[in-house]
């Protein structure tokens, strides 16, 4: 059982996408309502309300009423968003010296709109999103409070988790894992070397996100290369002010991993300015299971932030500064580097981050260019790998980036974006894991992103240039340039429901760890041997979806197909190297299909169920499948809620994985049953959420096909194979 305890102040940002300029000046008519806690109608205060379409927000009184005036007839979106609380979402109409009422109840469960900056880089609910987007809010993420992102996300359709044990899991999105998923936070990346091994962890302390979003399907557009799989983003908030303070404390602690953590952050705001501090702490033991304890899988992370922003009307600029530093065991390192001989040995990494981000710009100039927005982030990773208190091996990579989007003013049905982005990248290693040599890469890119309003039917075209360098020392250089564009068209086929069809050519540079690794790698389980001539992939794919989304019912059924030319994936040789398989990174035609299901639906006023399926297929083109795709899973839960009582039981249900690839081993299929609940006590000025969460209480055991470390036994028996056959 994991209990948690969240105690939050009542914070608010609002959200808000583009509408036509012109409209300002027609007749205004207003929108007005009151923000209250479904759970005891409490009215709350200083809640940002906020029409999406339009970037207008206020924030509501001491009687948790709002208004706003002057706003041109049409159709909108208000939004409320308060830290602690899911955002809040209604349809309003306003007619032409009228006023149109929108009173907003705040909900921790049941049917909750959502809202994403990931998919485009401007603020919109998921439902009008090109594309498929899955939101965890704070709630969710306190609930969830695990020490990697992996272990968060493992449940949303779409959204596997690849693991060397609990402290360096890491998402894979529709199958596509390493350099294809982008993580990154608020839209910059996040520097580390989690896509390189499947014991790198990601710097990302979830006790202190506003949310977290996951765009699945290439999102190449805005982000690369190496977001041709899937981009999961990493949302803190910071970006409006407010006068006073605002702040939150969270406590947790679990059985089974003896986990233990407390987060806490407050925000004073004082005319256009605003100051903001977090910290947290959060650590765990040695995971225990029915076959005994996993040695080596504990986890103890730190991460505190400092920043301030200045915010007027058309001109802002913030500062932040972010330190994350963590260790965490690798459970059974030992016994693979020293071929089966050795399982006592305490094998660790011990990783740090400083990280440095100004952003700045303007907004709503009224001109051609509407608006513009800089990100500069420098990046300083580093983390030594322990053999036991002795540093086997040191790598660093420090990282400068730079970002800069324009704002194309709507005009008629137009309206979008464009810019250019790139980064700097000087990679070092040095000791027993050296596999790549220092290297620097450049990388540089321009984009844009336009959108066309027929009302009904929307459509979206883009378009990206993007060159990646690298210079390594004492091998080749190398450099490529690849373009990628994509279309879209939204329709609406009736109230409340929209059918969504993409077509993306993407392009992605090999990564430095496929072009020039050389040596034994434990964190992927192989000798891995790069290949300096690999060539650029190419991937051109479809994703259809449909959507519906209304008071009683949210739903969403995706498919997607994808063929990459020249596919980079590790292929073994037969060889065994060092204890290790041996591979070499090769190329080969592939494609991937799959399909992801989800719905929630209210059965009573009190009573909801919420039901997932996903499914995907990849392989090569000659029928091989690939390495490590995730199996088939479903899951069904029900949500009974009661004033300030919500109550979650659900269950997961994964099939076995028997498409596998010639060196891996079959998984069996298992469900697996959880219960989560909570209760809320609102007040005006706070909200008190004491949480339950429990997984697996049959207590069962099973194997994540994505573990490098589920076939221990079957590597154990290779291992004393060789040995046998040596001494013969």
């Amino acid at each position: 059982m994991k209990p948690r305890k969240l105690l939050s102040g009542l914070a608010v940002s609002l959200l808000l996408v583009c509408q036509p300029q012109l409209a300002l000046a027609q007749a205004g008519g207003t929108i007005r309502g009151t923000v209250r806690v479904a759970a005891d109608g409490k009215v709350v205060h200083n809640v940002i309300i906020t029409i999406v379409q339009l970037k207008r927000s206020v924030q509501t009184n001491e009687e948790g009423v709002y208004e706003i005036t002057g706003v041109a007839p049409g159709s909108y979106t208000v939004l409320a968003h308060m830290e602690g609380f899911p955002d809040a979402v209604e349809k309003v109409t306003v007619t032409a010296g009228g006023t149109a009422t929108a009173d907003i109840e705040l909900h921790l469960a049941g049917l909750k709109e959502e809202v994403t900056v990931t998919a485009t880089g401007s603020e919109q609910t998921t439902f009008e999103s090109f594309q498929s987007v899955t939101t965890l809010d704070t709630l969710r993420l306190t609930e969830e409070s695990h020490p990697s992102i992996g272990e968060v996300l493992e449940k949303e359709p779409g959204v596997a988790k690849r693991s060397f044990g609990p402290g360096s899991s890491r998402p894979v999105v529709r199958g596509f894992d390493g350099d294809r998923v982008l993580i990154t936070q608020d839209g910059s990346s996040t520097g580390s070397l989690g896509s390189q091994s499947a014991d790198h962890a990601e710097p990302i302390d979830v006790m202190s996100l506003e949310r977290l979003e996951v765009v699945k399907g290439p999102a190449t557009l805005l982000y690369g290369g190496s977001a041709v799989g899937g981009v999961v983003n990493a949302v803190t908030g910071h970006d409006a002010a407010h006068e006073g303070w605002r702040g939150y404390a969270t406590g947790v602690g679990a059985t089974t991993m003896d986990q233990g953590g407390a987060s806490g952050g407050v925000e004073y705001g004082t005319g256009k300015w605003m100051f903001w501090g977090n910290g947290s702490l959060q650590r765990t033991g040695d995971f225990r299971t029915p076959l005994g304890v996993v040695e080596q899988s504990f986890t103890r992370a730190g991460n505190g932030t400092l920043g301030t922003g200045w915010y007027s009307d058309k001109k802002f600029a913030s500062f932040t500064y972010n330190y994350d530093h963590r260790r965490y065991g690798v459970p059974f390192a030992s016994f693979f580097e020293s071929g089966g001989t050795d399982l006592g040995s305490d094998v660790s990494i011990n990783a740090r981050r400083h990280d440095f981000k100004f952003s700045g710009g303007f907004r709503d100039l009224g001109t051609a260019v509407s608006g513009f927005r800089a990100t500069l982030d420098y990046s300083d990773y580093k983390h030594d790998e322990m053999e036991a208190e002795e540093v086997g091996t040191t790598l660093t990579n420090k990282q400068f980036l730079y970002r800069g989007v324009f704002d194309q003013k709507k005009s008629g049905k137009f309206s979008g974006s464009f810019g250019f982005a790139g980064f700097h990248r000087d990679y070092k290693t040095v000791g027993a894991e050296a596999l790549a040599p220092p290297t620097i890469q450049e990388n540089f890119a321009a984009f844009a992103l336009e959108e066309i309003d027929l009302e009904r039917v929307r459509f979206q075209l883009g378009a990206r240039l993007e060159r990646n360098s690298y210079n390594p020392e004492g091998s080749i250089d190398r450099s490529f340039t690849g373009f990628s564009g994509a279309a879209g068209v939204r329709v609406g086929l009736w109230e409340n429901g929209a059918f969504v069809a993409n077509y993306t050519h993407s392009y992605r540079a090999p990564a430095l760890e496929e072009l020039y690794n050389n040596g034994p790698h434990v964190g992927n389980l192989t000798f891995e041997i790069g290949n300096p001539l690999l060539t650029r992939e190419r991937n051109d794919g479809v994703d259809v979806s449909l959507r519906h989304e209304s008071k009683r019912f949210h739903g969403e059924a995706n498919v997607y197909y994808y063929k990459i030319k020249d596919f980079v994936f590790l292929a073994p040789t037969g060889a065994i190297n060092e204890n290790l398989i041996e591979a070499r990174y090769e190329q080969a035609d592939s494609r991937f299909i799959g399909a992801e299901v989800s719905a929630d639906f209210g059965l009573t006023d009190n009573l909801f169920a919420n039901v997932g399926l996903d499914a995907v297929d990849a392989q090569l083109t000659d029928g091989t499948p690939l390495p490590r795709i995730p199996p088939w899973r479903a899951r069904v839960g029900l949500d009974f809620r009661h004033k300030g009582f919500s109550l979650r039981p659900g269950v997961l249900m994964v099939k076995d994985q028997d498409q596998i690839f010639p060196t891996e081993t079959r998984t069996p299929g298992y469900a697996i049953f959880d219960f989560s609940g909570s209760y809320t006590l609102a007040r005006t000025h706070v909200a008190h959420v004491f949480a339950v969460n429990s997984f697996n209480l049959g207590n069962r055991v099973y194997r994540n096909h994505l573990s490098f470390i589920k076939d221990l036994d079957r590597r154990a028996r290779i291992l004393l194979a060789q040995d046998l056959l040596a001494h013969r």
